[in-house]
C-alpha cells in the first residue's frame, strides 16, 4: 500500500498544467485497475457526500467530469436536503441523455441525518455527528465503495469516518478524497480540519493553504 500511495503521489505531482481537467485525470490513477483489464475490474464503485448550497454545486462539477468507469455512483445527502436531490437527478438525467449505456447511468440516492446544522453549538454537534455515524456506517458497509469523494459540512465527516472504519476492521480499504472548498483561502473549514487527518488525499485550491499544509494536493482551481 505504501508503494501504491507513493505511485499515486508521483502521478499527482506530474501534471504540468494543474487544474480541473488535471485533477479529474489524476483521479483515474488513484485506484489500481489490476493486471487484467476487464469491464468489471475497470468499474469503480463511488460514494459522494453532498451538502446543500455551493458545496453541492462544487462536488457535482467534479462528478460530472468523471468517466463512466466510476460507476455505480452513490450519492449521500442530508435527510432534509431536497435541493441537492434535484441537482443530482438533473445531472444524471443529462448524463443518461449523453450516454445510453446502462452501466454509465447507474446511480443511487441515500439520506442520512445531518451531522451539524448551521450555527449549531460545538457541544451538541458532537452528539449529532455520532448519531449520523450510527446511520452512516451500515450504509457504507453495504455499499463498500472503492472511492469516497466529498467536500463541505453536513455529511462528509460521518461518511469518511465510516469508510475509514471499513479499513480498520479489515473489511475493505476505501480511498478517501476530500476537496476543500474554493472559499477557503487561508484557513481550513471545520470539516477540513477533521478530515485532514482521515483522508488519503486532501485537495486544496489555493497556494496559501498548500504552504500551510505541505502534504495536501494543490492543482489550482478545480471547480
Amino acid at each position: 500500500m505504501d508503494v501504491y500511495r507513493a505511485d499515486c503521489s508521483r502521478i499527482l505531482k506530474s501534471f504540468s498544467s494543474p487544474g480541473f481537467c488535471g485533477w479529474v485525470t489524476s483521479v483515474t490513477f488513484l485506484l489500481p485497475l489490476g493486471d487484467t483489464m476487464t469491464k468489471s475490474t475497470y468499474r469503480k464503485k463511488c460514494l459522494f457526500g453532498l451538502t446543500e448550497g455551493g458545496h453541492t454545486a462544487e462536488i457535482l462539477r467534479l462528478v460530472g467530469s468523471l468517466s463512466g468507469a466510476y460507476s455505480p455512483r452513490h450519492y449521500v445527502i442530508a435527510e432534509s436536503d431536497e435541493m441537492s436531490a434535484k441537482k443530482i437527478h438533473s445531472l444524471e438525467l443529462a448524463r443518461a441523455q449523453n450516454d445510453s449505456t446502462t452501466e454509465h447511468t447507474e446511480y443511487y440516492l441515500h439520506r442520512i441525518p445531518r451531522s451539524r446544522e448551521v450555527r449549531q453549538s460545538w457541544l451538541s454537534s458532537v452528539f449529532t455527528t455520532l448519531y449520523s455515524i450510527w446511520f452512516s456506517f451500515p450504509l457504507v458497509h453495504r455499499i463498500k465503495p472503492d472511492l469516497v469523494l466529498c467536500n463541505g459540512p453536513g455529511t462528509c465527516v460521518p461518511i469518511c469516518v465510516s469508510a475509514l472504519l471499513l479499513g480498520i476492521l479489515g473489511i475493505k480499504k476505501v480511498i478517501i478524497v476530500y476537496v476543500e472548498s474554493i472559499c477557503r483561502v487561508e484557513t481550513l473549514s471545520l470539516s477540513g480540519k477533521i478530515l485532514w487527518h482521515l483522508s488519503d488525499y486532501f485537495i486544496v485550491q489555493w497556494p496559501t493553504l498548500k504552504e500551510k499544509y505541505p502534504k495536501s494536493v494543490y492543482l489550482g482551481r478545480i471547480v
